[in-house]
């Protein structure tokens, strides 16, 4: 069986439209989108595939600026748009389906946006109280 090649690749936000015109005109399809936390900061990872080639567009991201909307070229973009803004609070300008901020109900807004627990790190050896 022919392996997946894999791509990941670093845009600016001011691109994503038109890479991704681009992968829908050559006929790529949307396989998912997903954000992790990067220190303070976060990256979304945009994931697309044809004939077993996945080409990851991955852009920073933050709360204070908004990222436009894949959902009026990819419509199922909305669901993980939708998520990564009620779990993140990550802005997105133009979704097709916005539910602005009520997909998914949390008992904690955006509780993957910011630190809920404190970590408590391992002391080096020898410091043990």
């Amino acid at each position: 069986m022919k392996q997946p090649q894999q791509t990941i690749k670093t845009i600016a936000v001011e691109e994503l439209i038109h890479q991704v015109h681009s992968f829908h005109d050559d006929g790529y399809r949307l396989v998912q989108i997903s954000c992790a936390s990067e220190g303070d900061a976060f990256e979304v990872t945009y994931s697309f595939d044809k004939d077993l080639t996945l080409i990851h567009l991955r852009i920073p991201a933050s709360t204070e600026k908004p990222i436009p909307s894949i959902s009026r070229i990819y419509l199922a973009a909305f669901v993980y748009e939708n998520e990564i803004a009620d779990l993140f609070g990550i802005p997105f300008s133009g979704i097709a389906i916005d539910y602005k901020g009520t997909f998914i109900r949390t008992s904690i807004p955006h509780p993957f946006g910011s630190p809920q627990i404190s970590v408590v790190k391992k002391k080096p050896e020898g410091q043990h109280e």
